[in-house]
């Protein structure tokens, strides 16, 4: 029941039910007084035109029988109606009721000095009297009265009073309130058919526009409803499934737009975080969600995820709507941060901040300036000294031919070694840049070694240094690598290891297996590189510690260049302290033991 109260064909059936109510009622009461009025004054002219007949009957048959009489005016009256004529002493001449009350009745109606007052001739008196039932004993009623004056023949005065119920004016309003109230219940019938029916009419595409609405909420956007109507709900079903294709086109779009963004953000290499206007998170982007991990542990203000300086830009952002933009150190980390405010309209809801971790530009841009640094240092000594013999010998500086030759000499080893270190470079440059090309052939590890121990003997016994191979392997070990280029490495290692090793130390290669890697180690017996230096004897134009040069030293690449060629291999290069002294290279080459 309350379902039908609640749903719009309930509300249109309870407003036309109640107008329409309402409109019968107000016209059954002014019907009802109509017909009152009316009916009663049909019976005021009845009894007019009866007392008239009456009085002409009397005059016309005076002398005559009384029951001839008495016979013609009881057919003329009708049952409800009753007559006296009395003459103006107030007798009774003719009397004209049957009922038990009659004498009851003639006295009242006597007694009612009114209805006799100068009585004229045709000057009628109607008057309403409560008098007793015609049909019922100790029963009141109303009744009509009138009193209509005539002249008799003898040219008296006389009066005809003529008496009627109401009742029957009653009975015929409440047969017509009967008829008005049937009337009204077959139009409630009606209305309230009619009224569901074209409710149904009106409700029903609106159901369906309901259920389609609810369709769309789900993200339905292919939702349509048949359009069967011109009307204005017709026109309706047209709107909404025009909303439905613009709000499945926007989705679309916003969707793109979405993706779009997500991809845009998710691809960025900088940290972005959207900031509500209460500096909670709204939004962030992977590297944001890392670097804020990061920072928790760095973070003393636990109750926010941000550093505290990045939480007083944020702060000075929203606060003063300004955008603020700086480079702090976080952590041993180096970030640009922007922070500007978002809006809506007018006000400020937020905030979006950009972090860029300079950390790596800061390292190049140290390595840029030290490897300037570091190539005009080993450029400046070989200039120097080709500027200073050269000079000597145009200004004819030298004395004899053996010194002017030892100059020319000298000469020619620095613009050599200055030719070393520009292929170098250049070599390191290409291997960097991913440049580098090899060519990989299945190389037999120790036989390798031997030929590298032989090359490298006549060096060592001139150094004074002993030079050997050492391996637990019996067998032939293959790995694929370029020989050339395992060769340069190999060459760098145990020239470094010869010449930084003192007279009568050793410097020793050995081969060994571990896991799927193959190492090869140069192990000399040297003062070794201190402990705080072993992690950067791989950078360019690295010194360790002074003493361990000995004669003429290097570029300072072919630790860098040594590392590069390893990689390209897939394989790796370190350097550890010797279990009593000197330093010992470990060179990791991927090795297949199925295939040996």
């Amino acid at each position: 029941m309350m379902r039908i109260w609640n749903s719009i064909v309930g509300k249109l059936w309870a407003t036309i039910l109640l107008l329409v109510s309402f409109v019968l009622f107000i016209v059954t009461l002014f019907l009802l007084e109509f017909l009152d009025n009316f009916h009663t004054k049909q019976a005021e002219e009845s009894l007019q035109r009866e007392a008239a007949t009456i009085s002409k009957i009397v005059n016309d048959q005076s002398g005559q029988k009384t029951d001839s009489v008495h016979q013609i005016i009881e057919d003329i009256l009708d049952a409800e109606t009753n007559a006296l004529v009395v003459d103006p002493r107030g007798d009774v001449l003719y009397s004209f009721h049957t009922s038990s009350s009659k004498q009851e009745i003639e006295e009242k109606l006597l007694s009612e000095k009114g209805l006799f007052d100068s009585p004229e001739t045709g000057k009628q008196k109607m008057k309403e009297m409560i008098l007793p039932s015609l049909t019922e004993a100790d029963v009141m009623e109303q009744f009509l009265i009138l009193s209509y004056p005539y002249e008799q023949a003898s040219g008296q005065q006389a009066s005809v009073l003529m008496y009627q119920s109401l009742d029957a004016v009653h009975r015929t309003t409440k047969s017509t309130t009967n008829i008005v109230f049937l009337s009204a219940f077959i139009a409630f019938l009606l209305t309230t058919f009619f009224a569901f029916f074209l409710s149904t009419r009106i409700t029903l595409p609106l159901r369906k526009m309901k259920q389609a609405a609810f369709e769309l909420s789900k993200g339905n956007f292919d939702t349509h409803l048949p359009v069967m109507q011109k009307d204005e709900i017709g026109q309706l079903a047209t709107a909404f499934n025009q909303m439905g294709r613009q709000l499945k086109y926007n989705m679309e779009l916003i969707k793109q737009e979405k993706e779009q963004l997500s991809s845009i953000l998710t691809s960025m290499t900088d940290a972005v975080v959207t900031f509500n206007q209460d500096y909670s998170i709204l939004l962030k982007n992977p590297q944001a969600e890392l670097l804020l991990k990061k920072w928790y542990g760095y973070n003393e203000k636990k109750e926010h995820p941000l550093p505290k300086e990045v939480f007083h830009m944020l702060e000075h952002a929203i606060s003063f709507d300004e955008e603020v933009e700086d480079e702090l150190e976080l952590g041993g980390q180096f970030y640009v941060i922007s922070i500007s405010p978002l809006y809506s309209e007018s006000s400020i809801r937020g905030a979006v901040a950009v972090f860029r971790d300079m950390t790596e530009q800061r390292k190049l841009d140290k390595l840029r300036s030290d490897f300037i640094a570091n190539v005009s240092h080993e450029l400046r000594t070989p200039i120097s000294m080709l500027q200073g013999y050269s000079e000597a010998i145009i200004d004819n500086v030298v004395s004899s031919e053996e010194e002017r030759m030892e100059m020319v000499q000298i000469i020619h080893d620095e613009s050599k070694r200055m030719s070393r270190l520009v292929t170098d470079l250049l070599s390191l440059a290409r291997m960097e840049s991913g440049h580098i090309q090899l060519y990989k052939e299945p190389l037999p590890i120790v036989e390798f070694l031997d030929r590298m121990v032989t090359k490298f003997s006549q060096v060592a016994k001139d150094a004074q240094v002993t030079l050997s191979l050492q391996t637990e392997e019996s067998e032939a070990l293959l790995v694929t690598a370029d020989e050339d280029r395992m060769e340069q490495v190999l060459t760098n290692l145990i020239d470094n290891a010869i010449r930084h090793t003192p007279d009568g130390g050793a410097v020793t290669l050995g081969v060994f297996r571990t896991g799927g890697m193959l190492d090869i180690t140069v192990a000399d017996t040297g003062v070794g590189i201190p402990e705080k230096d072993l992690p950067f004897v791989f950078e360019r134009f690295y010194k360790a510690d002074k003493a361990r040069t000995r004669g003429k030293g290097g570029t300072g690449l072919g630790l860098a260049i040594a590392k590069n060629i390893m990689e390209a291999h897939n394989g790796s290069i370190l350097a550890t302290r010797g279990e009593q002294s000197g330093t010992i290279f470990i060179c990791s080459l991927p090795f297949d033991s199925a295939k040996n």
